[in-house]
């Protein structure tokens, strides 16, 4: 088995799936609608991409932009339907007004996908404490990666908090995996590597013709050559 860092890469559709998997992509993240910062992708799309990659696929389960969950009912639904077409990996979370987890939100969806397993996203780097809210996810079944940037305001300003984060890993809190995403620049690879962070994210980065472009495979593979340097 590969021990080499992880290249998680946004895809809206199938073109995008096949260009980031032959650019070296372990996995996808499947989301609809950048426009209001990735909603959950339609079953056909699914469906479609499923079809055309044979990496794993990380499926959105976010119906509003922001984070808070908006109509639980309609996000249970989505998630019911998305583990009908087959979906066995999710990207979800939510916060309450005050910024605590919404756990409330969150144990209705992992009902529904039944030992699935997810990522929390970056409702972490919004949250009132990141500390507190690891601890009260820590317990939830089949959450084995924290999509994050360290900071609300990107990496730049999230690398200190990373590394502490990392420097924690397999504490309780701390068991499941950083995924570095959000602002990410190639040039912040070696000191996230060197604190021991194994896993990044990339959307905009692998589309240097911007949301309205499709996935570049030698964006991806840019990426993918850094991360093995």
């Amino acid at each position: 088995m590969s021990n080499r860092a992880v290249l998680e890469v946004i895809a809206l559709d199938a073109q995008d799936a096949v260009a980031a998997q032959a650019g070296g992509a372990d996995r996808l993240e499947l989301v609809a609608d950048m426009a209001a910062d990735g909603l959950t992708p339609t079953r056909e799309t699914f469906a479609a991409i499923r079809s055309a990659v044979d990496i794993p696929l990380r499926v959105m389960l976010r119906v509003a932009d922001g984070f808070a969950a908006g109509d639980i009912d309609v996000l249970v639904e989505k998630a019911r339907e998305m583990r009908a077409e087959g979906a066995e990996e999710f990207v979800l979370g939510f916060l309450d007004e005050e910024g605590h987890p919404d756990l409330v939100a969150v144990e209705r969806l992992l009902a529904e996908l039944n030992g699935c397993r997810w990522t929390f996203h970056r409702a972490i780097d919004r949250a009132a404490d990141r500390d507190a809210l690891r601890k009260a996810l820590a317990d939830l079944p089949g959450l084995d990666t924290y999509l994050t940037a360290g900071a609300a305001t990107g990496v730049d300003d999230g690398i200190p908090t990373l590394l502490a984060e990392a420097s924690r890993s397999g504490t309780p809190g701390y068991e499941a995996r950083i995924l570095v995403g959000g602002g990410l620049r190639l040039d912040h690879l070696p000191r996230l590597l060197a604190g021991g962070i194994d896993a990044v994210h990339i959307g905009g980065a692998a589309r240097p013709g911007g949301w309205s472009a499709p996935v570049d495979e030698a964006a991806v593979r840019e990426w993918r050559a850094a991360l093995d340097g």
